[in-house]
């Protein structure tokens, strides 16, 4: 931690930052923190579609209607998180988090259950009416708070949270780690709890002037077994869950702590000049590796060259060059950056042949 206060320090010294590095640690924030945390419950979005949607509103490849539209809803929430968070005469309510979760789930919809014998109704923004639980590692069921117990327990957490921000005895990181941690054992929505913890753990970060963290969906391994060590330590009463102490939350501190001091030494880097971008790994979700997430200028350009393959598939990279008025070797770079991201593919020859949307 006195690493992180070092760092946090130098951080603050640095605002405001400039204007044109802010839109661009904003808008690559934008795009890893919603693909990650929507992929870590199962959204079916590319990083390359993430991308493509929330910059330009593409479209592109055949993910369920509900994908795209609760990609997009968690950005509005996004969005409202910060407005909200930045918003230092107001502090966290019930009214906020219920309303966070109405956005992010976009409408009420039905889901079936596990066995497949029944459906049921997911009321968004409203707290659950039906228990909820989830299977453990060693294969046991391990239930959240009870639906009766759900309203007190979520009154109590707020309460708790008001009160401790205003002691100021707690540092940010602890604040936002126990926060999610006893949010998660009350699991209070029938489904976007996973998201809310993570936006409400940046809601936290930001109101206390730290930049905000993305947990990865490539290190979901690691998030789910932190997770886990803490439900050893708490029990498995969900009351003592949603009043878990700091010493039963450590290995959740210093997960988090570990990814708050990676993010602000990028930061620093980038600030400095150290480095021209904040590059880091990413899911390439056709092949399961990693790879360097590069944003430059030639956004706006792989989605024009995407569009016009899109229009006419049969489109020849001299056709792109002149419709685009850029020169062929470009045009190429931008095909390549397209297939690296899963987007195309090439059918054939470049006589006869066409282009492939992919999935």
């Amino acid at each position: 931690m006195n690493n992180i206060e070092k760092l946090y320090k130098e951080w603050l010294s640095s605002q405001p930052l400039e204007p044109n590095l802010k839109r661009q640690m904003d808008q690559q924030f934008m795009i890893d923190f919603n693909y990650n945390s929507n992929h870590l419950e199962g959204n079916t979005l590319t990083y390359g579609q993430t991308k493509l949607l929330l910059l330009f509103g593409d479209t592109i490849g055949n993910a369920s209607i509900q994908d795209y539209e609760e990609m997009k809803a968690h950005n509005v929430g996004l969005e409202l998180m910060k407005t909200t968070a930045l918003d230092k005469e107001r502090t966290l309510s019930e009214t906020f988090i219920r309303e966070l979760n109405k956005i992010i789930l976009v409408r009420d919809f039905w889901k079936t259950s596990i066995d497949g014998d029944f459906r049921y109704q997911i009321k968004v923004g409203r707290y659950k009416t039906r228990s909820n639980s989830v299977i453990t590692p060693t294969g046991e069921m391990f239930d959240y708070a009870s639906p009766e117990e759900t309203p007190m327990l979520m009154s109590d957490l707020v309460k708790w949270y008001n009160e401790e921000e205003r002691k100021r005895v707690l540092s940010p990181i602890e604040l936002a780690t126990l926060f999610h941690y006893r949010y998660i054992r009350i699991h209070p929505f029938e489904d976007g709890n996973g998201r809310i913890a993570r936006l409400l753990v940046n809601y936290i970060l930001l109101r206390h002037n730290y930049p905000m963290i993305v947990i990865r969906t490539d290190d979901r391994t690691n998030y789910l077994k932190t997770l886990h060590q803490c439900d050893i330590l708490t029990g498995k009463i969900s009351s003592d869950g949603a009043h878990a102490t700091l010493e039963q939350t450590k290995p959740l501190i210093e997960y988090i702590a570990g990814i708050v001091e990676t993010k602000l030494k990028a930061v620093l880097q980038l600030i400095k000049g150290e480095i021209k971008e904040l590059i880091e790994a990413k899911e390439d979700a056709t092949k399961g590796s990693q790879k360097k997430v590069v944003r430059k200028g030639g956004q706006k350009r792989w989605s024009e060259v995407l569009h016009l393959i899109k229009e006419n598939p049969s489109i020849s990279r001299k056709e792109l060059s002149d419709k685009l008025d850029i020169n062929p070797s470009a045009i190429q770079k931008h095909i390549q950056k397209l297939k690296s991201e899963g987007l195309i593919e090439r059918i054939g020859g470049d006589k006869g042949g066409y282009w492939k949307i992919s999935k």
